[in-house]
């Protein structure tokens, strides 16, 4: 996955074009370094679930 498909995923997460981004532990790494770079970060909330996968969700509202 290239960094302009992920962050094309986030991007349709904030628009809320789609509901959760589902992300496998392999991907984990590349799919947080887009993640961190972004300036709205703080919007997105990763859950961690079986296997090493992340389930990410926008909110409209910054974690603290």
């Amino acid at each position: 996955m290239t960094k302009e498909e992920i962050n094309q995923m986030f991007e349709q997460l904030k628009n809320k074009e789609i509901n959760e981004v589902f992300v496998k532990k392999e991907q984990f790494d590349e799919v947080r370094e887009v993640l961190v770079a972004r300036n709205d970060f703080k919007h997105f909330r990763g859950i961690a679930g079986h296997n090493g996968h992340t389930v990410y969700t926008y909110l409209d509202e910054p974690r603290s």
